[in-house]
């Protein structure tokens, strides 16, 4: 279901919870906002739906690649970049990275484990940014 953007920033300032199995009505539910979206967005986290999970949707294309509980393990090479989100209005500075390792659960859950550079890891650090409640 296509779900209403939040711009909440009391809810989106709130660490987001472990996803689990009883969360795919979520995922589902993000891919299809994000695909909704696809001509303005190319990230969403959970709580851009109103729900505090740990769970991302990442447009790479011609893909979404959704992400449950992810975690960067390393990062490398800072660089500044300037944002906005669907959540917010405007953009803002931030510093990001250009190489960063992440583990996370696919939407099977199984475990997955990758490094991904630029644009992609620029798109995955912001949403991660979102999950731990972190506005910038």
């Amino acid at each position: 279901m296509i779900m209403p953007i939040c711009r909440d920033t009391i809810l989106l300032r709130q660490k987001s919870i472990a996803a689990t199995y009883d969360d795919t009505a979520i995922i589902r539910d993000l891919k299809e906002t994000l695909t909704a979206h696809l001509d303005s967005c190319v990230g969403m986290a959970a709580n851009m739906i109103g729900v505090s999970k740990r769970v991302i949707a990442v447009a790479i294309s011609p893909m979404i690649l959704v992400m449950v509980n992810p975690e960067i393990l390393n990062k490398a090479d800072a660089y500044e970049a300037e944002e906005d989100c669907l959540s917010l209005t405007g953009t803002r500075k931030t510093t990001r990275w250009e190489s960063i390792d992440v583990k996370w659960l696919d939407e099977s859950f199984k475990p997955r484990r990758q490094t991904f550079t630029g644009w992609t890891a620029q798109i995955i650090q912001h949403e991660v940014d979102h999950c731990n409640g972190v506005l910038i």
